[in-house]
């Protein structure tokens, strides 16, 4: 079937799918029976890759349509089985729901054994827009909602997203610049700001390949031991998390190995302690970019951050040309990025841009920032059209500083206010969880956003008294509106009715 160019807002040559079948898979326990769609969405400029996505269109049709965010640079289609991020164990996936799913690798297809980390699509100006302004989601939409159409014979009577880290951002994304293409969309650990995060990670690259500045595992484990051992039971129970990340100040010069040299694996050196306070501190840039933004918050890693997580934190070894694929997923992200996004030199070397000091790509950063950096906060248009958003992230996460999303919720009230905001957006911070469960977490947070989501969206029923499990150890906490945190009061630190939410 072909897809006209006509029913996509936003500029194609059309599209076509590719394949059809009918599949029948175990979801969520249940049998379910689906037509599985392939389709390619092609682009203005012929050589620019197609949009490559997929729709699972389920016997037993719910009326309702989930689309799927990605991760990372993209590059591959989420499965349309997946949950939504922090989902449930318990309760059935969307596609179990009979929701018909959607999703895209964005415009580009990867080629990198760690497909999210291929970032040399970003050498194409269309494919670049795709991925990072997110014109792909709205034609991945308009194309899947024409199908859906053609299949069912009918609109979906809702239309909701999710999505995690950059499809956090893609979240944010369709609810700032299509304010009536969806109905709900929750937003996990969002990437939004993700040129600035961009330049802070350059500049810790830089620090942590200094000589001596690098602290293996053994010293990130001893950090996230120290600064658990300090702050644990501040919020009145020892559980190890850390539930008022702000109430938490420790100083890593308590570790300092005698005179400042690197004695091994019971202490930090100088270096190391510089590194430390580098990654936690704000990151401020003395130059102006066109986004507006002038900053970046800095990551969690002396309030509880789990570094037994390094691929997503620092990584085991030091960075270096070319990045090794042991250095943290930011530190490669970055390189990718000065190559194909930035210098568009694949030969250059990530480590020479100094992101304090751009020099002569400083024009090329500024105008990428209004391409990567989705920071609109007036999201009235998306209210008006009866938008409902929730928003989460783990307090504890290694790759996107939850400080960052904090900074958006608190613009976003700082517009519109706290009653307007309220009604139509939660944001609630997860003690102890990290980046999409990712290892081991402190807490590896599980609640049904998709469910409350569904009241609030079509009955007016705000989220009320919501709880999250620890889907690895059997325990509950209050799920708390940002920025109030879980306290415990008495009874059993395994229940959720044993806190209170305080400020």
């Amino acid at each position: 079937m072909t897809i006209p160019a006509p029913v996509m807002s936003l500029p194609t040559t059309g599209g076509r799918v590719t394949s059809a079948s009918v599949m029948t898979s175990v979801v969520s326990g249940q049998t379910i029976e689906y037509c599985l769609l392939g389709a390619d969405i092609f682009p203005v400029d012929p050589s620019a890759p197609a949009i490559k996505m997929r729709a699972a269109l389920p016997h037993g049709w719910n009326r309702k349509a989930m689309m799927f965010g990605g991760g990372g640079y993209n590059g591959t289609i989420p499965a349309l089985t997946m949950n939504v991020p922090f989902g449930p164990a318990d309760q059935p996936v969307p596609l179990a729901r009979r929701y018909a799913t959607f999703a895209s690798d964005s415009g580009h297809q990867s080629s990198a054994a760690v497909p999210s980390l291929d970032g040399s699509f970003g050498m194409n100006d269309e494919a670049l827009k795709n991925f990072a302004a997110g014109d792909a989601l709205k034609k991945t939409h308009d194309a899947s909602l024409f199908l859906i159409r053609r299949a069912y014979g009918k609109n979906p009577s809702e239309v909701y997203f999710s999505g995690g880290s950059t499809g956090g951002r893609e979240a944010l994304v369709v609810a700032q610049r299509w304010p009536q293409a969806f109905d709900g969309v929750i937003s996990a650990y969002p990437a939004w700001n993700n040129l600035s995060e961009g330049l802070h990670l350059g500049y810790l690259a830089q620090i942590l390949s200094r000589p001596g500045a690098f602290p293996g595992p053994a010293k990130q484990t001893l950090l996230y031991d120290s600064v658990i051992n300090a702050c644990d039971g501040l919020d009145g129970v020892k559980d190890k998390v850390i539930s008022n990340p702000r109430g938490c100040h420790f100083d890593p010069h308590v570790l300092r190995c005698m005179g400042g040299a690197d004695a091994g694996p019971n202490c930090l050196s100088d270096p190391q302690i510089r590194a430390v306070i580098a990654m936690s501190t704000p990151f401020r840039w003395p130059y102006r970019i066109a986004s507006g933004e002038t900053e970046y918050p800095g990551f969690p890693f002396l309030s509880g951050a789990d570094m037994r997580t390094p691929f997503l934190g620092f990584g085991t070894t030091a960075p270096a040309n070319p990045m090794p694929v042991t250095s943290g997923y930011g530190l490669q992200y970055w390189e990718q990025w000065v190559k194909y996004f930035l210098t568009r030199d694949p030969g250059y070397n990530s480590l020479d841009l100094d992101a304090r000091q751009p020099g002569k790509w400083l024009d090329r950063i500024s105008h990428l920032s209004t391409i990567q950096d989705r920071n609109n906060v007036d999201l009235r248009p998306f209210a008006r059209a009866g938008g409902k958003l929730i928003m989460l992230h783990g307090a504890a996460d290694e790759l996107v500083s939850h400080r960052s999303t904090n900074d958006y919720y608190q613009r976003v009230r700082g517009m519109l206010g706290p009653e307007p905001t309220r009604a139509f957006m939660r944001y609630y911070l997860v003690p102890g969880a990290n980046h999409a469960n990712f290892g081991t977490p402190a807490f590896a947070a599980g609640w049904d956003s998709l469910s409350a989501l569904e009241r609030w969206a079509e009955r007016g029923q705000p989220p009320r008294n919501p709880i999250v499990v620890d889907v690895n150890h059997n325990r509950t906490r209050p799920l708390c509106e940002y920025p109030g945190w879980p306290r415990y009061r008495a009874g059993d630190p395994d229940s959720a009715s044993s806190f209170v939410c305080t400020r």
